[in-house]
């Protein structure tokens, strides 16, 4: 048997609690490193959560939140990336944004990150505390999966201050668009209806117990760009009660409908819905479309950024132009036209929104967000839409919500327009007019210059 003597054991027993002191002391390994997509699409996610769990939400104000959230994710890292143009001075009345210290580095992927904790913070004020926390929560898990491989803290606190200082300038700059807390002005108690043939009433069967339409004012509001305020408005066909005027036809088309609703058409119809208690509104629906497009291509920071910034910037400017026209026709919808000429004993599949018929929201954001996203990647786009999956059954009208499958962008802008048909609260010309003027505006988004011009 080998004798140790007192020394070697000594010396042993040293380097067994050296290498066991160095096993247990090396640095914790670290996390895979999120990759741009993931960014952009945890930001996305996190404004979806919020637009769904912030109280006195609605799609009006929703798309305008998503509007500067986009936006903000873009001119946050934009100035990293010389072949891409800022917004600044293309948008109606964007100026002062912070410039990048000239000859100096900056991690842009924690510029974007602080940018969209600071706009979501800004734009959503009155949400809890609570979800607050969870903003907060997503900006240091972000922070520290970046900056555990940063050794200079110099460079890390330059690019998220630049985020901040972004988010910081176009959050004062959207509050002076006439939107600033729209929550606290969702409805106008002195607003005084017009009276003519054909008005929009307070319907019985409503979302919302309020007689007064939503947000009348916000077509007033400014819109991202100039050129979608100075667009015309579509025509409609004028009031008309006689049997085979083309008035009539389009409302007895939605009263032949509702008894012979397939189990799918249903299924669209609730689907799309997206009430603003329940969900993350139309927007926030398209914004969401963004995202499964991010997670699918996995394009790099610029290019997710100009995802977000183009979706938002449509569907805001598309719902501002469309309480415009709201507004100015004041039209009624198929439960007063359909039950006063028709049948009065018809009741539509679902209730009505409070506010004027035409044109549709859902066609007009929906085919906003469409355009805008062909553009990008091509029309001819397959994904599957699972928004809603997981939520309870409407026992009401027995339906269930099942994933939707589409094979190009402009299917899903045309099922959500349909989707108000069939629940009995849209006319078709209604939808027709907001499919073609939510392609319009977003063509002018399209047409920024987003790009130098020898790229």
């Amino acid at each position: 048997m080998e004798h140790y003597s007192p020394l070697k054991i000594a010396k042993n027993i040293l380097i067994l609690v050296i290498a066991t002191c160095l096993a247990n002391c090396k640095s914790t390994p670290d996390l895979p490193a999120f990759s741009d997509h993931e960014i952009a699409a945890k930001w996305a996610d996190m404004a979806l959560f919020i637009a769904k769990n912030t109280p006195a939400n609605s799609p009006t104000y929703a798309s305008r939140c998503f509007g500067y959230i986009g936006l903000t994710m873009y001119e946050s890292i934009v100035q990293g990336y010389p072949e891409y143009n800022s917004l600044e001075t293309q948008l109606n009345g964007l100026d002062g944004l912070p410039k990048m210290e000239p000859g100096k580095n900056y991690e842009w992927r924690l510029a974007l990150n602080a940018g969209q904790a600071a706009i979501l913070r800004n734009i959503y004020n009155q949400t809890s505390d609570e979800n607050k926390a969870k903003i907060d929560s997503l900006e240091q898990a972000i922070f520290k999966n970046i900056t555990s491989g940063i050794q200079d803290k110099t460079l890390i606190d330059r690019s998220s201050a630049h985020g901040r200082a972004v988010a910081e300038r176009i959050f004062e700059w959207s509050k002076t668009d006439g939107g600033h807390r729209g929550y606290l002005h969702n409805f106008d108690k002195k607003l005084v209806f017009p009276e003519r043939p054909g008005c929009w009433k307070p319907p019985l069967f409503a979302q919302s117990f309020s007689h007064h339409p939503l947000h009348p004012h916000w077509g007033k509001n400014r819109t991202f760009l100039k050129e979608n305020a100075e667009l015309p408005p579509p025509s409609m066909l004028p009031f008309d009660t006689a049997e085979g005027s083309a008035y009539f036809r389009q409302f007895m088309d939605v009263c032949k409908k509702a008894p012979t609703l397939t189990q799918e058409e249903k299924e669209i119809a609730i689907w799309w819905a997206d009430d603003p208690d329940v969900s993350f509104t139309p927007p926030g629906h398209s914004y969401y479309i963004a995202k499964l497009v991010v997670e699918a291509r996995q394009p790099d920071l610029i290019h997710c950024a100009e995802t977000f910034a183009h979706v938002g910037l449509a569907v805001a400017d598309a719902f501002t132009n469309c309480w415009k026209w709201k507004y100015q026709y004041f039209s009624e919808r198929p439960n007063t036209y359909v039950v006063e000429h028709i049948d009065s004993t018809w009741e539509s599949f679902w209730p009505d929104p409070p506010f004027p018929a035409f044109p549709s929201g859902h066609a007009i954001q929906g085919a906003a967000a469409a355009t805008v996203l062909a553009h990008l990647y091509g029309n001819e786009f397959a994904f599957t839409d699972r928004a809603h999956v997981g939520r309870e059954r409407d026992e009401v009208r027995d339906v269930d919500f099942k994933e939707r499958h589409f094979i190009s962008f402009w299917q899903f802008a045309e099922e959500s327009a349909n989707s108000r048909f069939f629940g009995g609260i849209h006319t078709r010309q209604d939808n027709q007019a907001g499919l073609e003027q939510g392609a319009i505006i977003a063509e002018n988004v399209n047409l920024l210059k987003w790009k130098k011009e020898n790229n």
